[in-house]
């Protein structure tokens, strides 16, 4: 089992989390904490980088789900950057890959 760790990078377009860690049932209230304490403005885009994501259960995935929430009531738009080939397969065969937009890397969201 691995901890969790979330950094904050802020851009001008919002900001950009890294996950790092297991997103599991233990884990997964650390970043919806993290989730309640940030601001986004209308227009702001919310990035979850995930390169760092070792393991996420369907906790992990609510609380993706919910980082997505936050950010449409604030009026902006969540992407997940650099989703794990094990995630995404996940989120594919659920068809949460057409809920989430995708990005390959947190670089090469605009």
């Amino acid at each position: 089992m691995n901890p969790i760790t979330i950094t904050q990078r802020d851009t001008a377009t919002g900001p950009v989390l890294h996950v790092a860690g297991d997103l599991d049932f233990d884990r997964a209230p650390v970043l919806r904490g993290r989730l309640d304490r940030l601001s986004l403005s209308p227009g702001h885009c919310l990035v979850l980088d995930l390169s760092g994501l070792e393991f996420c259960d369907s906790s992990g995935i609510t609380a993706l789900l919910a980082a997505r929430q936050h950010a449409l009531a604030a009026d902006a738009d969540a992407v997940l950057a650099a989703v794990p080939a094990n995630l995404l397969r996940v989120l594919t065969l659920v068809g949460l890959d057409q809920v989430f937009t995708l990005r390959p890397d947190s670089g090469a969201v605009s």
